[in-house]
């Protein structure tokens, strides 16, 4: 018996858990707050991977790798940095059977360690600018974990890049802000919202912070990745001086990105519905699942056509399910609770009349395509379903956007109902603290004003600001 899935409005949280667990995404690990990706799940991760690595190598980017353990000792050269991570810090105090002589800490970030680095490599402006990305796992001790979205240890990439003027640093940053925003749209059919961070919530050293945020089904918002303009603070701590063109000694501006798994957890909230998964088709490890209809004395003739099917379509991520255990029925609810965007059937009749029968799992809309015109067919209906996809979840982020001009209005029923909300903000922290009272903060500034004053305080607004609650 197929059990159902906890109701996506009621108990989403529930809902997401059991989504992870039933559709072989991950399992808990058993060090807390960990997870151990599955194979499914870690497909799906590779295929962005595959993504976002091709375009970061287009850009002119080079891959690299450092170290997991850094000396305690380079986190405090940057106080901000520092202090922004202190909480979350494992560090390593014992090795080889004694006490280490400076502890060691498993990275939460690689900033420290690889200025270090640029450091010793960089003697001339001739060496600039340095552009390296790395794909590593990292460690933060997060008190309360939920698989993809926040866990102890995660998955990512992080680039990190030193560059002769701030004005070429300032184009890095947004040049890659531009590249997650495509790979979100595009791709993981997830509609973002971008823009800068506060002074508060920017990252710990940087000057400037850019995010992207997604906005989920229970209208909580989700940062999806950040892009950072750093400056010069960190190459000052490394002493990370260059011979500018002029033969005086300068600093580099520095800029660091990443995204993380976090964004297979945003595809399955923003996606998924009552049945489970839905994957978008660019992503998708499994594209199109060829269920065969077996009828006694007409196996071996459905299997080859279903064979057949599979081979044809060479630009399409195709899996035969062949197992003879399972009824048609059991195999329909296992390949949507995974998400595939399509399913073929062929049966003995379908063979007769050369023809099969495909299902999309959006909405559930039955095609007969005739045998000799799948090679198209297919491919377009995955185009089309990409594209309903993102439409879909376009119009979800449009129900949870609200303007409006003061927080003693939508602040209780923000905090009911969740909703992000755009509004006007004086950009005093005075002002923002005031956001905890609704477990909100500021989510990104945006760069328009349509709001005369402060959501909070009478004084003028400077700039637009999205303010929810948040993952």
């Amino acid at each position: 018996m197929n059990e159902k899935l906890p109701d996506i409005k009621t108990d989403f949280a529930l809902w997401y858990q059991e989504i992870v667990h039933k559709a072989e995404l991950a399992d808990h690990a058993p060090v807390r707050g960990c997870m151990v990706i599955r194979p499914y799940g870690y497909a799906i991760w590779e295929l962005i991977k595959e993504r976002l690595d091709k375009r970061i190598k287009e850009t002119g980017h080079q891959n690299a790798s450092f170290p997991l353990l850094i000396p305690e000792s380079f986190l405090k050269r940057e106080a901000q940095h520092v202090e922004g991570f202190a909480p979350e810090l494992a560090v390593v105090t014992h090795a080889g059977g004694k006490e280490l002589e400076e502890p060691l800490v498993v990275r939460p970030t690689s900033e420290t360690i690889i200025h270090y680095m640029y450091a010793q490599w960089l003697k001339s402006w001739r060496d600039l600018p340095i552009l390296i990305n790395q794909w590593a796992n990292v460690v933060r001790w997060e008190m309360r974990t939920r698989p993809f979205l926040r866990t102890t240890e995660f998955l990512w990439q992080e680039g990190h890049t030193a560059h002769e003027t701030e004005q070429e640093a300032q184009e890095e940053a947004l040049l890659l802000l531009k590249e997650y925003i495509d790979l979100c749209q595009n791709y993981l059919a997830v509609p973002v919202i971008a823009g800068v961070k506060s002074e508060k919530e920017k990252f710990p050293g940087a000057d400037k912070t850019y995010t992207f945020e997604g906005v989920m089904p229970d209208g909580k918002a989700l940062q999806m990745g950040t892009s950072h303009l750093i400056s010069q603070s960190f190459a000052k701590a490394f002493n990370m001086a260059f011979q500018d063109r002029t033969g005086n000694l300068a600093y580099p501006y520095l800029t660091s990105w990443g995204a993380t798994t976090r964004l297979v957890g945003a595809v399955i909230m923003v996606h998924g519905d009552k049945k489970g998964l839905i994957l978008p088709p660019r992503i998708a490890p499994i594209q199109l699942v060829i269920v065969p209809i077996l009828k006694k004395g007409e196996e071996a003739s459905v299997l080859a056509a279903a064979q057949r099917i599979k081979d044809s379509l060479t630009n399409v991520r195709v899996q035969v399910d062949a197992d003879d255990q399972k009824t048609p029925g059991a195999k329909f609810y296992h390949w949507e609770m995974k998400g595939v965007p399509l399913r073929l059937e062929i049966g003995p009749r379908d063979l007769a009349a050369n023809q099969a029968i495909v299902t999309d799992r959006l909405t559930g809309t039955k095609k007969t395509i005739s045998l000799d015109k799948l090679a198209t067919e297919i491919p377009a209906l995955l185009e089309a379903f990409q594209t309903q996809l993102f439409e879909r979840a376009q119009a979800n982020q449009k129900s949870h956007w609200h303007k409006a001009a003061k927080l003693a209005e939508f602040g209780p029923i923000m905090a009911e109902h969740n909703g992000i909300y755009q509004t006007g903000w004086c950009q005093r922290k005075e002002c923002e603290e005031v956001l905890r009272e609704y477990k909100a903060t500021t989510r990104c500034l945006l760069d328009e004003k349509t709001f005369e004053y402060c959501f909070n305080c009478d004084r003028l607004s400077i700039c637009d600001v999205i303010v929810g609650k948040a993952y």
